[in-house]
């Protein structure tokens, strides 16, 4: 299920698809905002994201194998509930 799946699966349930499409789009943008916070984002009986800070490391150019360094960064881990996991 891509973005417009979610839309019409939502829109089943509202008055309009257009609702749907505004209420869909106010989840993921409090979601952005909160992980740009670096706020943790636990839905319950879904899982939790959580932005992760990664270390610099040296690492090899595969092309050339020169050894490269690599800068510290900041990923979006996310970890599945057991609730979710266990449907699986």
């Amino acid at each position: 299920m891509n973005k417009a799946g979610l839309i019409d699966a939502v829109a089943e349930k509202t008055a309009t698809k257009k609702e749907a499409q505004d209420l869909v789009d106010t989840i993921w943008n409090t979601i952005k905002c909160s992980l740009k916070k670096e706020e943790d984002v636990a839905i319950s009986g879904f899982g939790t994201f959580k932005v992760k800070q990664t270390k610099a490391r040296m690492g090899r150019n595969p092309k050339t194998g020169e050894t490269i360094q690599i800068p510290a960064k900041k990923k979006i881990a996310f970890r599945v509930s057991k609730e979710l996991k266990g449907l699986l």
